[in-house]
């Protein structure tokens, strides 16, 4: 086996020992069952992003169409760096079937468990949502606003999360909500923290940000924190300006998976100071508080009420 087709091998092996289940024929799309997935079928919760936008967690597929990525972040959970090149893409249509034939073979395991809600795993096994965040970088495959439509077309709506560094996708796109992540207030820090592959990246991120500004879509800046690197909030002023975001979410780094093996366990904020952090952006910005989730450390900002926050569902 050459090389290249050996370490790719590797790679799709410590994926799925870490739960991702690779679909399609070319195998670069990936699902898998969430966390809060798994808690909200046994009614023990509900991910943040339920409190905030009205998405059932039990009914969200967790999906990446693309496995690679161009960044090597030291605050990512998941195995980072890889880069992937594929012959042969498989087409929006196929991946969202497979994406949702998976969500379902996966779910079966819950149907015979006694702590299973089972009018929620009814409901589990026709999704309505899909969360385009698992791992890699979305914006990679080629086709992904036909994959937001495919998915449209099942009556799903979508999440993009993107790490912002293929403007001429942001552009293009318009999921139900465009997430921009964003760990870095300036390009010395953003190689720091994210290790792009590639010299122009911080370029190409501004870029997004202020193209973020102009969508029709639902807009996010996702903020995460990590304490004694990126904690100070007027630095990303500037960059909330440029990107003028329906929404910001002001996150912390949490010390899981691979990023343990870069990042000591105190580096992770406490959910006070990602509060005390938000309050600064409140104080400072023309956005204001509306939300927080204690236990995900997470706190929600925007420059309305957020009356309309809640996804049709």
């Amino acid at each position: 086996m050459p090389p290249k087709d050996k370490k790719m091998s590797q790679y799709k092996e410590i994926l799925k020992k870490q739960g991702d289940h690779l679909v399609g024929k070319n195998e670069h799309s990936a699902v898998k069952l969430c966390y809060w997935l798994k808690k909200s079928l046994r009614d023990e919760g509900e991910c943040y992003k339920s409190k905030f936008y009205g998405i059932a967690s039990h009914r969200c597929i967790q999906m990446t169409p693309y496995i690679g990525c161009n960044q090597n972040c030291i605050i990512c959970w998941r195995p980072t760096g890889m880069k992937t090149s594929f012959d042969e893409m498989d087409s929006p249509e196929e991946i969202v079937e497979a994406s949702i034939k998976e969500q379902r073979r996966i779910l079966t395991g819950y149907k015979g468990s006694y702590r299973t809600n089972m009018s929620k795993y009814e409901d589990a096994v026709n999704p309505k949502h899909a969360a385009i965040s698992l791992i890699g970088e979305p914006t990679l495959y080629p086709y992904l606003e036909d994959l937001i439509v495919e998915y449209g077309k099942r009556g799903l709506t979508t999440f993009v999360v993107s790490n912002g560094t293929k403007p001429e996708v942001i552009e293009e796109i318009n999921p139900t909500q465009l997430y921009i992540s964003l760990e870095s207030f300036d390009e010395e820090m953003y190689k720091k923290m994210c290790r792009p592959n590639g010299n122009d990246m911080w370029e190409k991120v501004l870029e997004s940000l202020k193209i973020l500004g102009e969508k029709r879509c639902r807009t996010v800046l996702r903020i995460t924190l990590v304490r004694g690197l990126n904690f100070e909030p007027e630095r990303f002023i500037p960059l909330i300006e440029l990107a003028s975001p329906d929404y910001i979410e002001v996150k912390s780094y949490m010390h899981l998976g691979y990023s343990r093996r870069r990042l000591e366990r105190d580096r992770m904020p406490t959910h006070r100071e990602i509060k005390e952090f938000s309050r600064i952006l409140d104080d400072k910005t023309d956005y204001s508080i509306l939300d927080d989730a204690e236990i995900s450390r997470v706190v929600l900002l925007s420059k309305d009420k957020g009356e309309d926050r809640m996804i049709d569902f």
